[in-house]
């Protein structure tokens, strides 16, 4: 084996590694949202109907309530104060049908959506 042949294949060795270590960092990802987005998680809804139809996927309705994953610290006012959140992760809220922007993390489903498209909080 030429010296040109052994560099070339710790090369490939090492982009394997980095590569491999890339994955794992992105499988890992947290997200911190910024001022007042609130990071959630749709809940599935059911799939039969209390008299026991089978709902099929292509008549599901888009999820309006979730988990609370992560939220902001809340967006400054008029006068420059810090509007706390009103929501805590962990909750499970009611938001707009189609408000939010959805985003893909460690290969779920999420939605961004801002504290003014919160309808409800569920308890």
């Amino acid at each position: 084996m030429t010296l040109q042949n052994l560099l070339y294949q710790s090369f490939i060795k090492l982009k394997n590694k980095a590569t491999i270590k890339q994955e794992v960092r992105m499988a890992d990802t947290k997200i911190k949202p910024m001022f007042d987005y609130i990071l959630i998680e749709p809940l599935e809804e059911e799939t039969t109907t209390p008299s026991g139809i089978v709902i099929p996927d292509t008549a599901k309705e888009k999820p309006q309530k979730g988990r609370v994953i992560a939220a902001g610290a809340g967006k400054r006012g008029e006068n420059g104060d810090l509007i706390k959140m009103e929501v805590e992760v962990g909750a499970i809220v009611m938001y707009k049908k189609w408000g939010g922007t959805e985003v893909k993390v460690n290969g779920k489903e999420h939605l961004l959506v801002k504290q003014d498209d919160v309808l409800a909080v569920v308890e």
